[in-house]
C-alpha cells in the first residue's frame, strides 16, 4: 500500500486503520510504504510503475489525485490516465474555523467583518494546493472577500495551532483538527466541508447549507492500482476494500477523527467520481488564476 506522503498525517492515519483488517481478508500481510514528497507525485509515480497484478495499490487523497493533475500539468503520470479507480475509502469532513476572539458567531457574519476589514485578515493552510487551501480560495471568491493566505507545514498542526494564538484570522482544516477546541473558546467553528452535518458538531451547518454547494467533499481518500491490472483482480480488490471500511472495527477508530466510511458503488462509478473532481479542482484552478507548475 503506497502512502504519497509522511508518516503521521490523515493518509498514514488511514492506511495503517485499514491495513490490519486488508491483511485479515486478503490472508497475506499488507505493508505502508510511505513515499512522500513534492506534493504526492513520488508516490504516485511509484505506484504507477509497479507491476499491474494487484500486489500494490496507491492511497490517493484529494490533493494528490484531484488537485495535483490540474496543479502539476508537466507531470508525466496522468492520475485519470494511468490508474484504474478502485474505491473510495473515506472523507474525512473539513471545517472553516475561526479564532476565537474574533467579532462574528457565524459564516455570514464572518463574511461581513472581512468585507468591513479588507486586506487586514489572513488565513492559515498547508499550501495553496491543499484541498483545504483550495477550498478556501474557492470560498473566498463565491463570498466576495479577500484574506490573505499564510501557508504552514501541514494544516492539522501548525494552522490550526496559528488559529488558535490568532496568528491568522481563520483556516479550512479536517474536523478531527478542531473539534477538541470547539468548547474551549479559543477556537469557533463555523461551518462543515460535507453533505451531511457531522455527529460531533450536530449544531454547526454544511457550507451546503449556508449557499456553497460545491463545497460538499471534505478530505476524501481513495485506492488505485496500474493501469492494466486484470478485471478480475480489481473486482476482487474492490469487494475486499468494500468489505475492509464498512467493518464496525474500522468505523469505531474512524469516528475517532470524525472521518466517514464511504465507499463507491463500483469502480465505474469511482471513475467518474474522479473525472468529476478532476475537472472541479482544474476550474477552480482557471478561474483563480492560480499558478500551475
Amino acid at each position: 500500500m503506497i502512502i504519497p506522503f509522511a508518516p503521521g498525517g490523515a493518509s498514514d492515519f488511514i492506511g495503517r486503520i485499514l491495513q490490519p483488517k486488508l491483511a485479515e481478508e486478503l490472508g497475506q500481510q499488507v505493508v505502508a510504504d510511505n513515499r512522500a514528497g513534492a506534493s504526492g507525485n513520488i508516490g504516485i509515480e511509484t505506484a504507477a510503475h509497479a507491476t499491474p497484478d494487484g500486489y500494490t495499490f496507491l492511497l490517493g487523497n484529494v490533493t494528490a489525485m484531484g488537485i495535483g493533475p490540474s496543479m502539476f500539468p508537466n507531470f508525466p503520470v496522468r492520475a485519470l490516465r494511468d490508474f484504474i479507480a478502485i474505491t473510495l475509502v473515506v472523507d474525512i469532513p473539513g471545517a472553516l474555523a475561526i479564532h476565537g476572539g474574533l467579532p462574528p458567531n457565524n459564516l455570514k457574519e464572518f463574511i461581513a467583518y472581512a468585507k468591513q476589514h479588507p486586506g487586514k485578515l489572513n488565513y492559515g493552510s498547508a499550501g495553496l494546493s491543499s484541498a483545504q487551501g483550495m477550498a478556501f480560495e474557492f470560498f473566498m471568491s463565491k463570498a466576495g472577500i479577500k484574506l490573505q493566505q499564510v501557508p504552514y507545514k501541514g494544516g492539522a498542526g501548525p494552522a490550526t495551532v496559528a488559529t488558535l494564538s490568532g496568528e491568522v484570522a481563520a483556516t479550512m482544516v479536517t474536523t478531527a483538527s478542531v473539534v477538541p477546541h470547539a468548547q474551549s473558546g479559543r477556537i469557533k467553528i463555523l461551518a462543515v466541508v460535507a453533505k451531511n452535518r457531522v455527529s460531533a458538531l450536530p449544531n454547526i451547518p454544511t457550507m451546503i447549507e449556508l449557499g456553497f454547494p460545491e463545497l460538499n467533499l471534505g478530505s476524501w481518500q481513495g485506492v488505485y492500482v496500474p493501469k492494466g491490472t486484470p478485471r478480475p483482480v480489481v473486482n476482487k480488490l474492490f469487494s475486499v476494500f468494500v468489505k475492509v471500511v464498512h467493518d464496525p472495527w474500522i468505523g469505531e477508530r474512524y469516528a475517532k477523527a470524525s472521518a466517514q466510511q464511504i465507499t463507491s458503488s463500483s469502480p465505474e462509478e469511482f471513475a467518474g467520481f474522479m473525472k468529476d473532481q478532476n475537472a472541479f479542482w482544474g476550474k477552480i484552478i482557471k478561474d483563480l488564476g492560480i499558478e500551475t507548475q
